[in-house]
C-alpha cells in the first residue's frame, strides 16, 4: 500500500512540476514604479472597433501561432487600463508577450459596450472593474483565468514587475 501511495505521489508531483515548467518567467522590467513609464500613456481601446470580429481574428492568430489569447477589457477613461497598456508596451515585456500571447484590447465603455465578449466566457454579471483580463486557450475557447479576471483592475497598486509576473503565470497551450 505504501508503494502505491509513493507511485501516486510521484505521478501527481510530476504533473504539477510539468505544469509549472510550462509557465515561464516574466522578464525583469527594471522599473520600481509606474511613474517611470513613458508618457503620455497610451489610449489602447478603439470604441469604433467590431469587438466580435477583432476577437475572432485574434483567436485564429493565437491558434495558428500556438499562443494564448489575452483579451484586455477596458476603457480609455481608466488610468489602470492605460497603465496596463503602457506596461505591456515596454520593450522587454512586449517581446515576451508577443511570444506567448495574441493580445486584443476591447473597449467596454463605461461597462455598457461589448459585454457580449466576457459573456461568451461566462462573465454575465457587471464587470467588477477594468482592466479585466481574459486568458483564453484558443484551441478550446476556454477561459483559463477564471476567478482572476479582475486581478488587474487595480493595476496601479501593483508594481510593474508584479504586473509582468501576473501575465507570465499562465502556461502556453
Amino acid at each position: 500500500m505504501a508503494a502505491l501511495a509513493s507511485v501516486c505521489l510521484a505521478l501527481v508531483s510530476g504533473q504539477l512540476a510539468s505544469a509549472a515548467d510550462q509557465a515561464s518567467s516574466a522578464p525583469k522590467l527594471g522599473l520600481s514604479s509606474f511613474r517611470q513609464l513613458p508618457t503620455p500613456l497610451p489610449y489602447p481601446y478603439d470604441p469604433g472597433a467590431d469587438a466580435d470580429q477583432a476577437v475572432a481574428k485574434a483567436r485564429a492568430r493565437a491558434t495558428a501561432g500556438h499562443k494564448l489569447l489575452l483579451i484586455d477589457l477596458g476603457g480609455n477613461w481608466c488610468p489602470d487600463c492605460r497603465i496596463l497598456a503602457a506596461t505591456m508596451a515596454l520593450p522587454s515585456l512586449k517581446v515576451y508577450l508577443d511570444d506567448h500571447y495574441e493580445i486584443i484590447s476591447v473597449d467596454v465603455g463605461r461597462f455598457d459596450r461589448n459585454l457580449q465578449v466576457p459573456a461568451r466566457y461566462g462573465i454575465t454579471k457587471r464587470l467588477e472593474g477594468v482592466p479585466s483580463v481574459l486568458i483564453i486557450d484558443p484551441r478550446t475557447d476556454r477561459l483559463l483565468d477564471a476567478g482572476h479576471v479582475f486581478a488587474l483592475s487595480d493595476a496601479g497598486s501593483m508594481s510593474p514587475q508584479a504586473l509582468a509576473d501576473w501575465l507570465a503565470q499562465w502556461p502556453a497551450p
